[in-house]
């Protein structure tokens, strides 16, 4: 499984609790730095952020792909519509959370979400 990292670098308790929660093996994590200038468009970024992982077409289409979406809500709906555009349907997303009194602060894996399968039963509802 290869993740694509759009915030802070995994912790190696992280990926093995990714590995524990997809049952598939963490082959790469690409971190793809996401800091946007705010005073140019953020599609136009975003584009060019996508573009420069540097999948091929066919591998957008066929690898398994793991997000970790960015935090800034704009930038992550950007992304998962360029995601979506490449791969032809919505990935899986990581949430994570902090753990309770832990000094300094730092997060678990808190479930894996499978978009599609979201958009699939909310299109049930139409």
């Amino acid at each position: 499984m290869l993740i694509l990292n759009f915030t802070h670098p995994l912790t190696a308790p992280q990926t093995a609790a990714l590995e524990q929660h997809t049952g598939e093996r963490v082959e790469r994590v690409i971190e793809v730095k996401t800091q946007l200038d705010p005073a140019q468009l953020f599609s136009e970024q975003v584009h060019t952020l996508i573009e420069s992982i540097g999948l091929t077409e066919a591998e957008w289409q066929t690898l398994p792909l793991l997000i970790n979406l960015p935090s800034h809500n704009v930038i992550a709906a950007l992304a998962l519509a360029e995601l979506h555009g490449r791969m032809g349907y919505f990935p899986a997303v990581i949430r994570l959370r902090p753990i309770p009194n832990a000094t300094p602060p730092q997060f678990e894996v808190a479930e894996i979400i499978n978009l599609q399968a979201v958009r699939d039963r909310a299109r049930q509802m139409r």
